[in-house]
């Protein structure tokens, strides 16, 4: 089965995965892109890059390591195959920081309320 991995919008249009993958190098940013075309292409995808967060609304994470640091990308899934990526950082701690979790959930009810307007 394959998925599509779309990046949230804001109301106002704005794409908060856009405006972080628009700071990073070139080169980060195509490593990057590798791993999102795991997500989408492997029926199976490793833990190492796409996992769900426990305690959270359905809400996922990408891993992207490269170089010394550490990309991650959060989003959820809007049906069986399609994954809206909300937003991504630079993570510095083991765990997820709550504030990120929170905004990936925001982004997610923001999202779900304008979808159900729309049928």
């Amino acid at each position: 089965m394959k998925r599509t991995v779309s990046f949230y919008r804001t109301a106002e249009g704005k794409c908060p995965v856009e405006d972080f993958l628009d700071e990073l190098p070139g080169h980060t940013v195509k490593k990057i892109t590798w791993v999102l075309k795991l997500i989408e292409d492997l029926e199976f995808v490793p833990a190492t890059y796409f996992v769900k967060l426990p305690g959270t609304e359905e809400i996922w994470e990408c891993r992207v390591n490269f170089s010394s640091n550490t990309y991650r990308f959060l989003g959820f899934f809007k049906d069986k195959s399609t994954v809206v990526m909300t937003h991504g950082f630079m993570k510095k701690t083991k765990k997820t920081p709550r504030r990120e979790i929170d905004r990936a959930e925001s982004y997610r009810r923001d999202f779900m309320q304008r979808e159900a307007h729309h049928e």
